[in-house]
């Protein structure tokens, strides 16, 4: 099934609700490493978060998943493809390639899907793409290698990157698939229960990577250290279940709906920014000038990308940069 660009006819309004959606998923998602580092540093193996994170979401989701079972026959694919690719692709890929290269060349690789989104809809489903959408793009990526500060990693290691690139692969599924069925009114599958079925798929494919049965379940009945303060680990469990993965996906995903998987992929970015800047705030780990400065540039490329690109449905021609051109209605791939 084809991706399609952006439109709205809800105007500023059905755009202005996607784009808060989507700072709301950045900032879910920007706050489960703060949560996490605390963990890990307790004792707890990073894949072993990873599955607790995922596997315990699924379990608060459970209920949505039952009330949307007829899901299940409907559209397996998307499930399927939803919990393997959005779910466990990203989260094993992101954590292999970080046994291997630098936390920050590994975010600025996965972050490269806004451009290969960008490349999908452009050369592969030959569609148009707006102008700012692109500009976003590049200004995004550009502020996010001064975010981690890629050049303190230089020396990387092949298979490191390759699977850092799956984890940008892998994104690109989420953005597509959050999209799908959008279109269709009422016959659009559930996002919710799309969410359900893709989180319990998605902890079925990590219990096999993860194998949580070698975990030291001791470290979550005591404390963790974060910056200097005790709290408690089940404390931080319960904000990366509820927040940085409930929350995340759910603003994730209904903000894919109301932009489109290239535009919510550049506000996206923003998560590196506020990862930075919450571990700045909450365990100590200060800012750079020039992290300072690529968060602003993120921060203009979003907001480029989404202030010049219409909002979902509509079929009228969009001016940017001083030309005008017309957008397909959006779809997606499933």
């Amino acid at each position: 099934m084809p991706v399609h660009t952006s439109g709205s006819s809800q105007g500023s309004h059905g755009r202005g609700a996607g784009l808060g959606l989507a700072l709301a998923s950045a900032l879910a998602f920007g706050g489960s490493g703060v949560a996490a580092k605390p963990l890990i540093e307790a004792g707890l193996d990073p894949l072993h978060v990873v599955w607790l994170r995922v596997a315990g979401a699924a379990v608060v989701m459970l209920p949505l998943a039952v009330r949307h079972r007829a899901l299940l026959r409907r559209r397996p694919a998307l499930l399927a493809g939803f919990g393997l690719l959005a779910v466990a692709g990203v989260q094993a890929c992101y954590f292999a390639a970080l046994s291997r290269i630098p936390v920050g060349v590994a975010l600025l690789v996965e972050y490269l899907a806004p451009a290969l989104v960008l490349g999908w809809v452009r050369f592969v489903q030959r569609r148009p793409v707006s102008r700012a959408a692109a500009l976003g793009v590049v200004l995004a990526a550009g502020g996010l290698a001064c975010v981690v500060e890629v050049w303190s990693g230089l020396s990387f290691d092949p298979l490191g990157l390759l699977l850092a690139l799956g984890a940008a692969c892998c994104q690109v599924g989420y953005f597509v698939l959050a999209d799908q069925g959008s279109e269709a009114g009422e016959e659009a599958p559930d996002p919710l229960g799309v969410i359900a079925y893709g989180l319990l798929a998605g902890a079925v494919v990590l219990t096999v990577v993860a194998r949580p049965w070698t975990m030291d379940w001791s470290v979550l009945a005591g404390p963790a250290q974060l910056n200097g303060t005790a709290v408690p680990a089940l404390a931080l469990l319960a904000w990366i279940v509820l927040v940085a993965t409930v929350v995340a996906y759910i603003t994730g995903v209904l903000s894919v709906r109301r932009l489109s998987p290239q535009v919510a992929g550049v506000v996206a970015c923003l998560e590196a920014v506020i990862a930075t800047v919450l571990a700045w705030v909450l365990l100590g780990e200060h800012l750079s000038a020039p992290q300072v400065l690529g968060g602003a540039v993120v921060l203009a490329g979003a907001f480029i990308a989404q202030s010049s690109t219409p909002a979902k449905g509509s079929s009228g021609p969009v001016a940017t940069g001083g030309a005008e051109r017309e957008l397909s209605a959006r779809g997606t791939a499933a």
